[in-house]
């Protein structure tokens, strides 16, 4: 086996790739900031240029205290967000006193073939230090021959003072292309935050 060595070992020296190569990495699509806002919706930028795209969640402070940060999935440009779902929840928990910690399944917080919005993010607290922040993956949105795998993992600071991290999966259960996505709160408004959208090569 011959071995291959470069006569310049500086990375600032290598100017571009040969086309054979893929650079990959992510691509910074859409960056929408809070503020106030009763929802944030992604309603352009997700089609067939990506087999994957991510969602960042970004210190989001809801303006309610207790409530939940959520999503939900459009398969007609923003119309209706109500695409059938099948998904789970856990969560690693630990309070900031030392006084409870533990791991467990949150049966209420799954969705079995249902339409609603599914939460990221347990009760986060409204103080002005509390927030949470994380990042959703969506799989092949535009295929037309499989349903939809999604995964989000998020660590918050919830309203009784533990630091919470939400593991969250499923399916939209629907061969249509998925095309659009809106964020909420369960209850109020997005105080502030960011979320951006990436795709992924």
């Amino acid at each position: 086996m011959a071995l291959n060595f470069a006569n310049n070992n500086s990375l600032s020296a290598i100017t571009s790739l040969p086309a054979s190569i893929s650079g990959g990495g992510m691509t910074l699509i859409q960056e929408q900031t809070a503020s106030s806002s009763s929802t944030i919706s992604f309603t352009s930028g997700i089609d067939d240029t990506y087999d994957e795209y991510v969602f960042k969640f970004i210190n989001i402070h809801p303006a309610t205290d207790g409530s939940q940060f959520q999503f939900n999935a459009s398969t007609d440009s923003g119309s209706n967000y109500n695409v059938t779902k099948t998904t789970t929840f856990f969560q690693a928990y630990h309070q900031e006193s030392g006084g409870s910690a533990g791991l467990q399944y949150a049966t209420a917080l799954d969705i079995a073939q249902g339409t609603g919005f599914q939460n990221v993010t347990g009760d986060l607290g409204n103080q002005n230090d509390e927030c949470g922040s994380g990042e959703i993956h969506i799989y092949n949105p535009s295929s037309t021959t499989f349903v939809k795998h999604f995964m989000s993992r998020e660590n918050g600071q919830q309203n009784n003072e533990q630091s919470v991290s939400i593991f969250t999966a499923g399916y939209f259960n629907t061969t249509s292309a998925v095309n659009s996505f809106r964020f909420q709160m369960s209850s109020g408004n997005i105080d502030s935050g960011v979320i951006k959208l990436y795709g992924i090569s």
